[in-house]
């Protein structure tokens, strides 16, 4: 039987907020095996937009602070305070508590009970769970290198899960994106329709979802297993997949608790304006005459035409200076309340494109790779609203055609495609940037932070403190200037 109007998916994100917030620091509260707020009996079409709320809550608050400053597109504010330990990369493993909570008991934990329901007729819905089950774990991994998988799920009958590699991550990644689209082919399943706030249910959209991630996935090993990378890949096309071609993004409403979770954060700091933007970014828009500058960031009061941004790091040489805030557009404006309906992006139209162009520029995949590139700049533009000025950006650009055109090997193609997605990516996905410029080096451009004491850019977040007290398998802190293992190199 289909089921209908079962439950509200705005009523959802309110209480997902307030519950994600009230977290208290509680040990035994933070114990990743038990979820007392889910009954094991719960409807899965019920959780399945909790998950997918969680998500948004993780790639559109926390993940997207973090990333947006590590990859240079906003910096402190020289007049606030919130931020200024990430400009200095003076991070603490307090910081991220609250992020791994969501990934584990909020996240991961309501996938695992929709995957081991026995109510029948759900494998669509159970479909989904592994995906998003697969996104969240190879953001996790990215974020945080060796993480808990196998015993990670196991309720009460796990007390202390093991980390695993890495690259076991990575494989349990693959694994769980296959499953879900297995099951998202079975015929007669009941459709979560409308609990799907994804996606609304829509089977074939989670298969390009499903398609793209599993592209992303065997690019990110591109440095570290090159054979595995482009036969998984070669695989991959071989089923004639379908790629994303929408922004795959959570919806938000101008309503209490269902806005935007970066906005609906910078609310609860009073609206204090903490996040202005950086020189490294906007000096590179300004070098290419790039008319999507002004979509991402808001000009000044007092300079209408101009985007004023100040060196990454350096509030305190800037004292008292009026700086461009990100926009609305982005969800990072705290006062101009069309932040609240900015959306949370999964993985984006252009992002999708630029994955597919690498993957032919490095001879693993079929395709044309200025079409691809093309068609990746062209959807950044749409989305922000001036798809006129694409041609002409492509056309003229230092960083648009001629980059590619001018690239005589691999590395300096895949250096103008990252490029592009970087400027593709700005406020909507800071951590995907920061991971593709931890990947592959590029852009080039990102600087030391003014504010940076002795350490090196970070290249990982730290384990949560929560972990240390309650996991008796807790490998110890790993210093955030460590590579991940796809890098192979700091940059």
């Amino acid at each position: 039987m289909r089921t209908k109007n079962i439950f509200n998916p705005k009523k959802l994100m309110l209480l997902l907020f307030i519950g994600v917030i009230g977290f208290s620091g509680c040990k035994k509260f933070l114990d990743i095996n038990q979820n007392p707020n889910n009954p094991e009996t719960a409807d899965p079409n019920l959780l399945l937009p909790t998950v997918e709320a969680s998500l948004g809550q993780l790639m559109g608050n926390g993940f997207q602070v973090y990333g947006g400053m590590f990859s240079q597109y906003w910096t402190q504010s020289p007049n606030s305070s919130q931020y200024k330990l990430i400009d200095q990369y003076n991070l603490r493993n307090t910081d991220f508590d609250r992020t791994w909570l969501i990934i584990y008991r909020n996240a991961l934990q309501n996938a695992q009970l929709i995957i081991n329901s026995k109510i029948s007729g759900i494998q669509y819905t159970q479909g989904m769970a592994y995906i998003l089950k697969a996104y969240t774990f190879q953001v996790a991994t990215d974020a945080f290198g060796d993480i808990p998988v196998a015993d990670a799920l196991q309720g009460a009958a796990v007390n202390a899960p093991r980390y695993q590699a890495q690259s076991v991550v990575y494989d349990s990644v693959f694994n769980y994106i296959d499953k879900g689209m297995a099951l998202l082919s079975t015929t007669g399943a009941v459709n979560p329709g409308a609990q799907d706030i994804l996606f609304q249910g829509s089977t074939a959209k989670w298969k390009a979802f499903a398609n793209t991630l599993k592209l992303k996935a065997y690019l990110r090993l591109s440095k570290v297993n090159p054979a595995k990378a482009s036969a998984g890949i070669a695989a991959l096309y071989a089923t004639t997949p379908a790629f994303v071609t929408a922004d795959a993004s959570l919806k938000y409403i101008a309503i209490g608790g269902n806005e935007n979770p970066l906005y609906n954060e910078m609310v609860a700091l009073k609206r204090v304006e903490n996040l202005v933007a950086s020189n490294t970014a906007v000096k590179a828009f300004v070098k290419n005459n790039d008319t999507r500058l002004f979509k991402f960031y808001d000009p000044i009061a007092s300079a209408p035409g101009v985007i004023t941004a100040i060196d990454q790091g350096s509030y305190l040489q800037n004292s008292g200076k009026v700086v461009s805030l990100p926009s609305a557009l982005v969800g990072a404006s705290p006062n101009i309340d069309a932040s609240a309906i900015a959306p949370v992006k999964l993985i984006s139209a252009a992002e999708s494109a630029f994955l597919q162009a690498e993957a032919v520029a490095r001879g693993w995949a079929a395709g044309d790779v200025n079409g691809l590139y093309t068609q990746g700049i062209t959807a950044s533009f749409t989305a922000t609203g001036n798809p006129a000025d694409a041609p002409a950006y492509i056309a003229n650009a230092p960083d648009g055609q001629a980059a590619l055109t001018a690239a005589g090997t691999v590395d300096a193609k895949v250096k103008a495609i990252i490029t592009q997605k970087y400027y593709a990516m700005c406020g909507f996905q800071g951590f995907e940037a920061w991971t593709e410029y931890r990947r592959t080096g590029y852009p080039d451009f990102l600087v030391p932070s003014v504010a940076q004491g002795a350490g090196q850019m970070p290249q990982r977040f730290l384990y949560a403190s929560s972990e240390a007290l309650s996991n008796g398998n807790y490998p110890g802190t790993v210093p955030a200037s460590t590579p991940m293992w796809w890098a192979t190199t700091g940059n």
